[in-house]
């Protein structure tokens, strides 16, 4: 018998060229890398992440520690930046009478560069003189606001500065309870932040000089992070300032939509951040406010139902999957429940009481909930039941306000003492 003999173009025998091909298909059928973190709320700042291949459960003591690091103390979140490039992991916090901005690398938690400035903000109510707002990366260009009022522009590889404003004092904003609470966003070279100035209350600044290029209303600032989404071929910038909902045109500041949304009583707070669905704009807030589900166009936006009694979010922001809601109901004092809400119907699917607290983060078909408390929790993102699969005490300082950031199957978490990296990935 006569084996066949090919021979491929070029002289190379085809054998060869079937283990070259074998070869190349190897290398490139790795499994798929999980998108950046870079900002507050995630790559489309919904909470939700592209991650695939994380764990189904974990043990009583949690995921596999990577490595931790000690920090000081703040709200602001973890975000991770450079996946395809090289990892580099930003936090920003609060060190004696210093806020700081550190660059580590995200697989190993080595410091790559340091930038920090004097700040004397003190909590009035006694919750912390840490940074709230979380850094946005854009670019080359890292992003922060502290907790009084200093807007920072840092290039990303090396920490130095490339601009700073002291929107406080330049703007006359008025004290706030907690100081300074709303993350920026950037958006096609332009920074916008709800400053809450007496005569500026949504400002955007330019990315390269950080000069003022427009400003609308006379909003005061809540903690409420800005959104800008692109809906049927416009592009919007959505804020839940103090007042209430504002849309409006990112590159010129022209408002298309504004809608009063807020408490009756003043020492209340707009602290979630709008989450969009397609061109539905859900709104949230606690204090007897309730929620506000908005259709929006491209020159303005239409209401689809208020009402209070659905999921009044306190400060954390709901997840959604599959035509549902997952998020905290109530007050974050007296233990909101944790619930699952139809978005079009308003029916709860199912309801935990007195829950508490917590960050939420989808991926994989999953929630992965870090609470308040400092537990860590893994529930099935689905309407049926509550079904929780894991729970471990991974922080002891608590509270952990802080939104986590899940990046390359690792979750960056933190306290008020210490940030661990922790191992998601399947075994």
């Amino acid at each position: 018998m006569h084996r066949l003999s090919v021979t491929a173009p070029g002289g190379m025998h085809a054998t060869h060229v079937i283990v070259a091909a074998l070869l190349v298909l190897a290398v490139y059928a790795v499994p798929a890398r999980g998108d950046d973190w870079p900002q507050f709320l995630g790559p489309n700042r919904d909470g939700a992440s592209l991650e695939k291949g994380l764990a189904a459960t974990w043990g009583a003591k949690g995921p596999p520690v990577l490595w931790q690091k000690d920090v000081g103390e703040g709200f602001s979140g973890p975000i991770v930046a450079g996946v395809f490039v090289g990892e580099r992991m930003i936090v920003f916090h609060r060190v004696g009478g210093k806020e700081v901005v550190e660059c580590w690398k995200s697989q190993s938690g080595e410091r790559i560069w340091q930038f920090d400035y004097p700040c004397a903000y003190v909590d009035d109510f006694g919750k912390g003189n840490g940074p709230r707002a979380t850094p946005t990366v854009a670019g080359q260009r890292v992003i922060t606001l502290g907790a009084d009022g200093m807007l920072h522009c840092l290039h990303l590889d090396k920490g130095t500065k490339h601009w700073s404003r002291n929107l406080a004092e330049e703007y006359k904003t008025p004290p706030s309870f907690f100081g300074v609470g709303s993350s920026p966003v950037v958006d096609d070279g332009l920074v916008l932040v709800n400053v809450g100035g007496r005569d500026a209350g949504i400002v955007a600044f330019s990315v390269a000089d950080g000069k003022e290029v427009w400003n609308a209303t006379k909003h005061a600032a809540s903690y409420s992070s800005p959104v800008v989404r692109t809906i049927d071929g416009t592009k919007h910038a959505i804020f839940l300032t103090r007042e209430g909902v504002v849309i409006l045109d990112p590159a010129k500041g022209t408002i298309r939509h504004q809608q009063r949304f807020r408490a009756r009583i003043d020492a209340s707070v707009n602290a979630a951040t709008p989450l969009l669905i397609g061109d539905l704009g859900f709104f949230s807030a606690s204090y007897d406010t309730g929620a506000l589900l908005l259709k929006v166009r491209k020159n303005g936006a239409d209401e689809v139902w208020q009402g209070d009694g659905v999921m009044s979010n306190h400060y954390n922001t709901c997840v959604f999957h599959d035509g549902h809601l997952y998020g905290f109901d109530g007050r974050q004092e007296v233990g909101p429940d944790f619930r699952c809400v139809n978005l079009k119907t308003k029916d709860i699917a199912w309801d935990k009481k007195r829950f508490g607290c917590g960050s939420i983060i989808l991926a994989d078909g999953k929630l992965i909930v870090l609470m308040e408390s400092g537990e860590l929790l893994l529930v099935d993102a689905t309407p049926k039941a509550y079904r929780e699969l894991a729970r471990a005490q991974v922080f002891d300082a608590a509270p952990c306000r802080a939104h986590p950031a899940l990046a390359n199957g690792r979750l960056y978490a933190r306290d008020q003492k210490k940030l661990v990296c922790l191992d998601l990935k399947a075994r």
